[in-house]
């Protein structure tokens, strides 16, 4: 054999060599650790736990008023069951949706109570209290939250306008939520712009909590 041949047989067994090393190097290599990651937050929300409680003292009041509608109750179990599986988004949306068909059979129950009335002749012994119209005076009975006592036909006919009562006798009332039997509020006269001012704030106030002073209902005192 030549001297050059042998060292072209030699050259390429080094090379040979090298690539099976190579090669079962690659094979045995430990995959890149993956990167770290913060497990999903799961369960209910601060904001859903406040829609769905709200919700359901909206539906104790109409089924006080006994008007509630029988699938109010089934949405807010299933606001419920999103939450808890940490769709809070939609649980969310059903507690909203469930608060305001329970604020739509109360509006009903008062509609229908006045229809009643009317046409019977028969006077609504939750309106002996007061007057007519505003800048007359309304003694809290069993049952009543500011929203029923708007939507008296008596009172304004709009629940809605409910803050301003709320307004008028803020100096007694702590929390829009929370008034008691025997309290007597002023009934006042409003601007029209007082009136939008009042529907605004009714319909836009958000998140609220019995016992709690929300900030919204602070704002709309100090307007």
């Amino acid at each position: 054999m030549k001297k050059t041949d042998f060292f072209k047989l030699a050259a390429v067994a080094v090379l040979s060599t090298g690539l099976m090393a190579g090669c079962a190097s690659d094979s045995t290599e430990e995959p890149a650790p993956a990167a770290d990651t913060q497990p999903a937050q799961t369960g209910p929300s601060p904001a859903a736990k406040n829609a769905i409680y709200s919700a359901k003292i909206k539906l104790a009041r109409a089924e006080k008023l006994g008007y509630a509608w029988s699938y109010t109750g089934d949405m807010i179990a299933a606001a419920e069951k999103a939450a808890a599986a940490g769709d809070n988004d939609k649980a969310i949306e059903l507690a909203n949706k469930a608060s305001e068909e329970a604020e739509d059979a109360i509006a009903q129950y008062h509609s229908e109570t006045k229809r009643y009335n009317e046409a019977h002749g028969s006077v609504d012994s939750s309106n002996a209290s007061m007057s007519m119209a505003g800048g007359s005076e309304y003694t809290v009975i069993s049952g009543d939250n500011l929203w029923n006592i708007s939507g008296k036909e008596s009172i304004y006919g709009n629940p809605y306008q409910w803050p301003l009562i709320y307004k008028a006798n803020s100096d007694q009332i702590k929390d829009a939520d929370l008034i008691y039997s025997g309290q007597v509020f002023s009934i006042p006269s409003a601007s029209s712009a007082e009136v939008d001012a009042a529907i605004q704030h009714a319909k836009t106030r958000g998140a609220w909590s019995i016992g709690v002073t929300e900030a919204s209902d602070s704002d709309y005192l100090a307007q």
